[in-house]
């Protein structure tokens, strides 16, 4: 009983002193404390700096994180997409035939720059024998786009409706590909009509011209 008297005794003085190192301490000086606040006060320290250094290596992991989830989606997308090709490529095949097969079609319906003479001559065979009176029949310039030769042909043309009708049809016939654009139709007096028009028509490039693109395309590329 006295051994356990003298053990509180001399652990409430032990209390009682190191509770005296805390008091009246000069926070400007903090160098002339006591060890236990300056242990303290350091742990302290080194506590907030790796609680501090542990949230932003989190936040940073974090957004790693966040980024990486937002990779998987788009691989996973593109996982899907390439496997539904890849399930249905013997169709894209056959349809990737069917398309240069009608590409090709188109192409054979292109003149080409020595038969553009005689495409023009029937657009105009083609008013004649309708019996139209042309009073404009005038090819503009050659516009070369990456692919295919375009030309413009300012027309305007007199006569009764059903011949430019049937003009309209024989040109759509044509054996090449000629189209009839920005048509505006006026009455005249005498009960004809006159029709404004631009026919455009398209043409392959020659090896010249393709030589030409392919040069302008690589010095674009390089710049």
């Amino acid at each position: 009983m006295a051994t356990s008297l003298k053990f509180e005794l001399h652990l409430k003085e032990r209390l009682e002193e190191l509770a005296g190192q805390f008091r009246n301490l000069d926070p400007k000086d903090p160098s002339n404390w006591p060890a236990l606040p300056r242990y303290v006060v350091f742990l302290a320290v080194a506590v907030f700096c790796l609680v501090v250094l542990w949230f932003l290596w989190l936040s940073d992991n974090q957004t790693i994180l966040t980024t990486e989830q937002e990779k998987e989606l788009t691989l996973r997308d593109e996982y899907r997409l390439k496997l539904g090709k890849a399930i249905n490529l013997d169709t894209l095949k056959k349809q990737r035939e069917q398309v240069q097969q009608f590409v090709t079609q188109l192409e054979k319906q292109l003149p080409s720059k020595a038969e553009m003479d005689a495409l023009l001559s029937d657009v105009n065979q083609a008013g004649l024998g309708r019996s139209l009176q042309f009073d404009l029949f005038r090819p503009g310039q050659v516009v070369v786009k990456d692919y295919y030769a375009e030309l413009s042909i300012a027309l305007r043309v007199n006569g009764r409706y059903h011949d430019m009708g049937n003009f309209a049809a024989d040109v759509a016939n044509l054996s090449r590909i000629v189209t009839l654009n920005n048509m505006s139709i006026v009455p005249l007096k005498d009960g004809t009509l006159v029709m404004d028009a631009t026919a455009k028509t398209f043409r392959y490039l020659d090896l010249e011209e393709i030589s030409a693109q392919r040069k302008a395309a690589g010095k674009g590329a390089k710049k």
